[in-house]
């Protein structure tokens, strides 16, 4: 599973619709976004803790199938999601991802609480898929998304994610130095 899987369940152009802007900024918006919710659940894997966290929320999302328009996607569960991923920074997040250039008119507040139960419907689907074929945990599954797969744009999602938390001005002025402090937090 990799990025492109992601942007294909996705309805892109109804968030393009639904935001007022083209489908091309609505897929940056939706790359980003996925990297810093994908980013967000890798760190909170790392503990034990938040793997099981984790993996009790993924088995209310297994069996979830493709959606084509935003209104299928329950927003509720997925602000629910976005605060338990990014915590009190969900705010912050949103608002440095929305000054972002490239993706300009997006109000990730709202896109956020689209994508998170999406990705995470994706990822009990994986999981349950690789069950008994390999002996990696929830961190392994999320680490193989972030790494894998390439994007609309020339990069996957490791990439991606490695240029938010890097700090470069690209993805949206100090908006690395934001994730990276909110992903180097214990």
């Amino acid at each position: 599973m990799a990025l492109d899987d992601i942007l294909q369940q996705v309805p892109i152009d109804d968030i393009a619709a639904k935001l007022g802007v083209s489908p091309e900024v609505a897929a940056q918006a939706v790359e980003q976004g996925g990297a810093v919710l994908l980013g967000g659940l890798a760190k909170n894997a790392a503990t034990t803790e938040g793997s099981a966290a984790i993996q009790n929320a993924l088995k209310k999302h297994e069996g979830a199938s493709a959606v084509t328009t935003v209104d299928q996607v329950d927003q509720a569960d997925g602000e629910k999601i976005v605060q338990h991923v990014l915590g009190a920074d969900a705010s912050d997040v949103a608002s440095k991802l929305s000054a972002s250039d490239k993706t300009a008119g997006i109000d990730f507040g709202k896109l956020l609480p689209i994508l998170a139960p999406i990705i995470m419907g994706l990822l009990a689907n994986k999981k349950k898929s690789d069950d008994g074929e390999s002996g990696g945990g929830i961190g392994d599954l999320i680490g193989g998304l972030l790494g894998g797969g390439s994007s609309s744009t020339g990069g996957g999602f490791g990439e991606l994610l490695g240029g938010l938390l890097g700090g470069s001005d690209s993805a949206g002025g100090g908006l690395g130095g934001l994730l990276g402090g909110l992903f180097g937090k214990k």
